[in-house]
This record gives structure tokens, sequence and C-alpha cells, in this order.
């Protein structure tokens, strides 16, 4: 068996190379060889940041013996069993060498493999070795090539007998000054950043982009030990994880946003309110995978409750009352509910938590260096933004944006450092679209924390956040000002203080008119969030929000979007002013047929939510509508055993609300008839 080089999922420093098998051919484990030496060949012309020494010497050797190889094909020379075996060992030893020239090559790892220098000088070692092992015992004399090949093999074996290798002097002192700047952090003692920059320039990160990959391999690399559940060296990952965010932040001043112009836009969120903030766990804010219930009555992702009790926390965190004890119970309705939505809308129940990593561990940060470096560049990018260039202070937002994104720990140091009040008076004197974009993007990140919320607000933002969203210079901008007023709805308090503005919601509702699928779904989640106040109801059925809602549904192929909608018309139909208005439409006939097709449990079971308060709200007009579609019946029985326990509630109340009006009508249809006749029969 000859492996595949050009594999994709291998693990770092990982080599997981195959021995051929013994049978098979000769010429096929030749031509293998052959191209197995021409690509590590190959990589004399890779930059290696460290390792040189090391690598070309073995690139060197592994030449030499290239020559021997193809003069041995071209040749087309018979070998023995014993040049078979020599070369069999050849080719193992050189998978792993191709393996390792990788690694050290590989983008983003330069800074993990100068950590790793002394084994990765180690396994050089191993492996000259072993081709000088093989080499000493390859019975040349049986292989009829040229005198020069042959004193070529001879050189070759004499180099990796007499190899020195060791970690290079240079590699050396990076590896001792990286080691250092850390011990200062830990320490809370913020290191000379030029010092940091030495160490940069040796391993060759010379810029933002260099920086920013080094920082994806280690957060990749820190997800594949938690994913591993060993997490040996998670910490430590995270202290080098946190050093590179700082330099990133810090040293790497300049940034070509020129490339990076279409990440504020690819971020963008559509958010979705039949994933309501119960599905969600308070600690992570993501969507829950195995919901347990605390002492307080809270519901808790497991693994998240299960860290903070870890921590040493004896406290609900959500509601700061003392847990009487430790005990997790399973709350097994609530896991039903978010499996089946996770089915409903084409997401992976065991993956939903997060993409890459579960963010659920960044409540408290990797290790103390971690935390020190998060505190220092938060500091840093909060003076960025108050005193920096219009440059600086976009560049700071964005440098927020991304340590905000999937990060709990961080997000609280940020908004700890005062970030927010800046951010917003960024988002007040920007005429530029693209710096817009990035301090809307940035709040948005902070909005998710409950303390962002509360800065946000007590800051005056929510002036600003409206104007962007009213009249953003992007459409993208105001699609993440209306995640913003969803995030700030979540609130109790804030729902109420939202509703007072008059223009909110009529801003939204142009959004969900005019913006993109996207918009729709940030626009109606929105309103859905603020109609969980009372209050808001009168104001989101004066602004034209039923007749576009029902244009989604004739209009709109796009499944979530449709039962967000549905969650909101919900929610107004449970006002008898909502039923009124939902009802001058044509929603009894819509509805019912949505019903019938959507593929969604969720919608389907929306839908009855909705026809139920019409019925209850409209009365016995609704109601002899609804009995006249004699498919509708058969809809609300299967939803009786397929739905949710919420819908099947819904669906049998509406069954016996339609029952009872069949029965009524039979009724009044007898009474209204009179007394039967009997006939008379004549003898």
């Amino acid at each position: 068996m000859i492996q595949n080089f050009e594999q994709t999922d291998r693990r770092i420093l990982k080599f997981p190379a195959v021995p051929p098998c013994e049978a098979i051919s000769p010429e096929t484990l030749l031509n293998s060889l052959i191209n197995l030496s021409q690509n590590i060949c190959n990589y004399k012309s890779e930059l290696f940041s460290t390792q040189r020494k090391n690598a070309r010497q073995t690139i060197r050797q592994i030449g030499l013996l290239l020559l021997f190889f193809e003069e041995t094909r071209d040749l087309r020379l018979t070998l023995t069993d014993s040049v078979v075996l020599c070369f069999s060992e050849l080719h193992l030893a050189f998978q792993k060498v191709r393996f390792l020239l990788e690694d050290c090559t590989r983008e983003g790892a330069k800074l993990w493999i100068l950590i790793k220098c002394k084994a990765v000088s180690t396994q050089f070692r191993l492996l000259i070795r072993a081709i000088a092992t093989a080499l000493d015992v390859l019975p040349l004399g049986l292989i009829d090539v040229g005198v020069e090949v042959k004193e070529l093999v001879e050189l070759a074996g004499k180099q990796a007998r007499n190899a020195k290798v060791e970690v290079d002097p240079e590699d050396e002192w990076a590896l001792q000054q990286v080691f250092s700047v850390l011990d200062h952090f830990e320490k809370g003692i913020e290191p000379d950043s030029s010092l940091m920059k030495r160490v940069l320039d040796h391993l060759e990160i010379r810029n933002w982009n260099d920086c920013n990959k080094e920082i994806k391999f280690l957060e990749e690399q820190i997800g594949f030990q938690y994913s591993d559940c060993d997490e040996r060296e998670a910490p430590f990952l995270s202290s080098l994880l946190g050093l590179m965010n700082y330099c990133r932040g810090v040293i790497f001043e300049t940034w070509n946003h020129r490339n990076n112009k279409s990440d504020a836009r690819h971020s963008i969120e559509a958010l979705s309110c039949i994933n309501p903030e119960d599905f969600r766990c308070p600690i992570s804010l993501e969507l829950m995978t195995d919901p347990v219930t605390v002492s307080t009555g809270q519901t808790y992702d497991r693994s998240s409750i299960q860290r903070w009790l870890k921590a040493g926390n004896m406290t609900c965190p959500k509601t700061g009352e003392r847990l009487a004890s430790s005990d997790l119970v399973p709350n097994t309705t609530l896991r039903k509910l978010i499996q089946q939505f996770c089915t409903d809308v084409g997401v992976c129940a065991s993956n939903s938590g997060s993409q890459s990593r579960d963010i659920a561990r960044t409540i408290s940060p990797g290790s103390p260096a971690a935390a020190e470096e998060m505190k220092f560049l938060s500091r840093f990018l909060a003076r960025r933004l108050v005193f920096g260039s219009s440059e600086q202070k976009t560049k700071a937002a964005y440098e927020i944006r991304f340590l905000a994104k999937s990060n709990i720990f961080n997000r609280s140091c940020l908004i700890e450092a005062g970030t927010v009040l800046p951010l917003i008076n960024l988002l007040s004197s920007s005429f530029e679209r693209y710096a817009q974009e990035i301090a809307i993007s940035a709040l948005l990140k902070l909005s998710k924390h409950p303390c962002g919320k509360k800065e946000i607000i007590e800051s005056g933002g929510l002036k600003p956040i409206l104007a962007v969203l009213q009249r953003g210079l992007s459409l993208e901008a105001k699609q993440m000002a209306a995640a913003i007023i969803f995030y700030l709805a979540s609130v109790k308090a804030y729902r109420k203080l939202i509703g007072e503005t008059p223009e909110v919601v009529p801003t939204l509702v142009e959004l969900i008119k005019d913006g993109t699928t996207c918009g729709k779904k940030n626009g109606v989640v929105a309103i859905f969030g603020l109609l969980l106040h009372s209050g808001n109801h009168q104001m989101v059925i004066a602004s034209g929000t039923i007749p576009l809602l029902m244009d989604i549904f004739s209009s709109s192929d796009n499944d979530e979007l449709i039962a967000d909608s549905l969650a909101v018309l919900a929610a107004i139909a449970e006002s008898v002013d909502g039923t009124l208005a939902i009802l001058q439409t044509s929603a009894l006939s819509t509805i019912p047929r949505i019903l019938r097709s959507s593929p969604s449990r969720t919608a389907r079971e929306y839908s009855v939510t909705v026809l139920l308060s019409l019925c209850k709200n409209g009365g016995a007009e609704a109601i002899s509508i609804l009995a006249k579609d004699q498919s509708l019946m058969s809809s609300l029985y299967l939803l009786l055993t397929d739905g949710s326990s919420y819908g099947s509630s819904k669906a049998r109340a509406l069954i016996k609300l339609l029952h009872k009006f069949h029965e009524a009508s039979s009724s009044r249809m007898i009474a209204s008839a009179g007394p039967c006749e009997r006939p008379v029969h004549v003898w």
C-alpha cells in the first residue's frame, strides 16, 4: 500500500506513515520512492522560519538518493528481496520526513513549531538515523548502477551517520524570549513589545495577516484538544493565542483592510425567533445540547454549568442565588424541543453550540497569562478608540469584533475596559461605509453579553444604533443594528424603553420590506423581541407589520423566515386588536395552507397557535370559516402525533373548539327544523 500524501486533515506533528505492503511490486515501490523524494526535494524552495539547518541537510541527503533511485529505474534493474526490504524502510522514513517538512512550513504554525523545536529536532535526528541505518544494510554491490551513483549513496549514508541535528541557536533564543514574555504577562507585567517584534521577525511573521494566520491555527489546535478530550496543552495554547492576539492588536498597526472588507458582511448574523431564549444557555449564549436544571429552577447546558461549578462557583449564574446543591436534573422535554428545532432548520444538534469550538469553555480565560494578555489588549484598544486616528479607531473596532466574536471572557474584558462608549461615538461619527459596518459589528458582538447590553443602554447607545437602523450607510449596517435591537430586547426593562421610541418599529418594518433575507429575518426577530412587552403591540400593528408578514408567506421560500414571521403573527394574535387586524387579511386561507404544506414542524405549530388565537378572539365568524376547510382537521391530528408537547396542546385545543362549533351548528339545525311530522296511513 502506498500512502496518499495529499491529506489535509492530519494533526500537526502526527506522522501516519504506512509501511509498503509485502506484496508490492519492486517497480511500484521504486516509482513511489522517486515521487516521494521529488516531493521532499521541492521543499528546497519553501521558507523555513525555524529548523532551517536540519531541514536543509535532510533535503540534501534525500536529493542525493533521488539520483540513485532514478538511475535504478532507468536501467530497469531487477531488485533482490534484501534491496526491496531496504527500500521499504526508506519509504517509511521518507513518508515521515515529508510530513515533518510539511509541518515545519505549515501556514500559521510558525510559533507552534518554534515552541516544539526540541521535539522537532529530535524527530529530524531519529529520521536521519533511520535513513542511515537503512543505507548501512543496503546491499549496494547487488545493484548494478554506475560508480558515481554508488559514491553518492555512500556519501548520503556518511552524511546521515555523521549529521549533527540540534536546535538552532537562534531558535533557542527566540524560544526563551517567548517564555520570558509569557512569564511577564502571567505576573501582570506588560513586556517590551520591541522584544516580541524581534521574535516575530525571526519567525517571518511580518504583518497583520501573518499574525492572524497564527491565531487561526492556535484556535484550531485548542479545538482539537477539547474534541479529543485531551486538554493537557490547552492552557499553554491559550497563553500563546492570547499572545498572538496581543501582537496582532498592538504590534501590527498597519493592516490591509481592503482585503478584509468582506469579513464584516460575511459575519452578519441571521437571527431567529423560533430559537427562543430558553433554547440558549444563559452562560454560553449558544443553543443547548444537553439542558439541565439547577436547584433555582434555571436551565443551562450541562458542559457550561459544570465548568461554572468546577471553577468553585456555588451561585446560580443567572439569578445570583446560592445553589442549595450541585445536583443537575436533565430537562428532557426541553432537550426534545431543541432536537426537533435543529431537525427543522437543518442544524446538527450535537454541533449547534459552535461551528469550530465550544464557546462555553471561554467563560473563563484559558490560563493566567491569557487573562492578563486580554486585559492589556482591551485597555490598549480602548485607548486607541478614544485617542487614535480615524484609521486606528477603525482598526481597533475591527480587533474588538474579532476578539468578541466567540469568546465570553474577551467580551467581558473589552466591556470592562470601556470600549462600548467610544464604539458608540465611532458609530455616530462614521461617514465611511466600512468604518460604520465595523463599529456596528463590534457593538453587536458585545451586545450578546449581559454587561454589554447594560453598557449600551446606559451610555446612550440606543439613539445612535437607531440612527444606523434608519439611515445606515449600507444595508448590512442596518441589518446588524436590527440584530442589536433583538439582543437589547431580551432584557425586560429595555423592551419598554425601545418601544417608547416611536421610530423603532416603523424602521424595522421598512427593513422587512426592503431588506435581504437576512435583513428581513433580523427585522422580524427584533419585532418579536419587542412584542414580549404588551405595550408595544399597538405600535407593531399600526406600523403595517401584518400585511408585510402576509406578503412573506406568499412570496418567500425560506422556511425559517416563514416560521419566524408566524411566531410574530402568533404574538400579535394574542390580543383582540391583533386578531381583528389579522382577520382583515387573507390569514384564514393562507395559514391553513402553510399548516398543510410546510416542511418545518415549528412553522406548523406556530400556524396552529395563530389559528387558535384567531378563533378564540375572533369568535364564530373565524371558526365558521375554518370549519369549512375539510383538510384542516387531518393536519391538526397529524400534529397531535408528530408535534412537540407545545404544538400538540395547541392542536388539541383547536380540535376541541372546532368540534364544539360543529356540535352547536348541528343542534341549531335540528332546532330550526321543528318537530318531525309522522305520516298517517289510511286503510
